[in-house]
């Protein structure tokens, strides 16, 4: 077998290996980690997860999905808890302790001292006899029967454990929540994931040039306007409704099947019934309008006036696509 046939039997056998001990995990689930979502959402404070080492990691991304779905927490590091940090832990905080052993020695002196607090405690953990999980108010159950490593040593399968449980966790407080996509993006208000949550089309279409020409414009100022808009488009209106539209293509094809066009209205080469897009839309759903019916311009209105133009260009730059 040659190497990288080698590399690649081992990633494969590594993706089953975890994907058979996620799958697992629903069978692990019980009464206490719908307790422990409800305890959660009811609760008056936040949510403080704790770990060290691998755990500490995962601890940080458990974190940053919660704060992003409407449930506050923090990260505290197991290590810096026991030396100082304890003090980040409020009266109605409840703490998430996350460790495969449950037996590390930051952990069962840690334990303690929250214990001491009368703050609840949810545990999650590969060992239910474990130290921790037998001080836990509820435990959260991320038993692997083997790590992906082939010495079964490094956090690799169990470490994805506590991922999957954390994003469990989460999406059943957004759900409790009622956390809409509005929600979302006030809380993700930059890069192209924000955008596409509250990205209007008028935010696009206003900054552009509004070309518009009249059913009696003669072809060669259709030609100007199309040129000087730099939109490779223009409007065609009668008192400001939208009744065509001129594109780059329609003068190209113009151009193939006369030889003079100097008497040609722009009524003559417009095309009817063109897409259009009301400037309170989503640039999102100009997105999908542009996708569907393979176009690059979209025409924009207000309140049934036309209102100007939406690129493809404009969505590419926003990084909506």
């Amino acid at each position: 077998m040659n190497t990288k046939d080698s590399i690649l039997n081992i990633a494969r056998e590594t993706i089953a290996l975890e994907s058979a001990s996620i799958g697992n995990l629903a069978t692990l689930l019980d009464a206490d980690f719908a307790d422990a979502v409800e305890l959660i959402y009811h609760s008056k404070g936040r949510v403080i997860i704790t770990g060290i080492g691998k755990s500490a990691i995962i601890a940080t991304k458990i974190v940053a999905t919660l704060n992003s779905t409407g449930t506050p927490a923090v990260f505290m590091h197991a290590a810096d808890a026991i030396h100082g940090d304890l003090g980040l832990i409020l009266q109605d905080d409840i703490v998430i302790c996350i460790s495969k052993s449950g037996n590390t020695p930051e952990i069962k002196v840690l334990v303690p001292l929250i214990k001491s607090a009368k703050n609840k405690m949810i545990a999650i953990t590969g060992s239910k006899d474990s130290f921790l999980g037998t001080q836990a108010d509820y435990i959260l159950n991320t038993y692997v029967a083997k790590e992906a490593c082939p010495n079964n040593l490094a956090p690799t399968t169990s470490t994805t454990a506590q991922l999957v449980i954390g994003d469990a966790l989460a999406v059943c407080l957004l759900d409790l929540r009622g956390f809409s996509s509005k929600d979302f993006a006030k809380y993700h208000p930059g890069g192209a994931l924000g955008k596409k949550l509250y990205l209007r089309v008028q935010d696009m279409s206003s900054v552009n040039k509004k070309p518009k020409v009249h059913l009696e414009t003669d072809v060669k100022q259709v030609i100007m306007e199309i040129t000087e808009s730099m939109l490779g488009v223009t409007a065609v209106v009668e008192n400001n409704k939208i009744v065509g539209i001129i594109t780059d293509g329609d003068l190209r094809r113009m151009l193939s099947k006369v030889d003079n066009f100097s008497g040609l209205k722009a009524k003559d080469i417009m095309s009817s019934n063109p897409k259009s897009i009301a400037e309170e839309a989503m640039a999102v759903d100009a997105m999908e309008v542009m996708e569907k019916f393979g176009i690059s311009q979209l025409l924009v209105e207000k309140e049934g006036d036309y209102a100007g133009v939406v690129h493809l260009h404009d969505l590419i730059k926003e990084g909506i696509i």
